[in-house]
């Protein structure tokens, strides 16, 4: 199991990452975001490092719609290659 971002990285593992800006702000209710984004895991491991841990990469990110700091991030294993492409089946 990867503990950084670089190691999410090497394994292929997809970063999605959606905007959790609640229902109530306050005592007042109020139109969730949606905004749901995937992330490409070289761009964030050229901005962070290497050695980033995975547990604190939600908190270093901000919803591109809302500016909400609430940001919900989700690991897909195994779905891309280190280098960005999809893996094939090999016949």
């Amino acid at each position: 199991m990867a503990e950084t971002i670089g190691e999410a990285m090497d394994e292929g593992w997809d970063l999605k990452a959606r905007c959790a800006w609640g229902k109530h702000e306050g005592l007042k209710t109020v139109r969730a975001c949606r905004c749901k984004r995937d992330l490409d895991l070289v761009t964030t491991v050229a901005m962070r490092g290497r050695d980033f841990p995975l547990s604190m990469l939600s908190e270093r990110l901000r919803c591109p719609v809302c500016g909400s700091r609430e940001i919900a991030v989700m690991f897909a294993a195994g779905r891309t290659s280190a280098n960005g492409h999809a893996d094939e089946a090999q016949a």
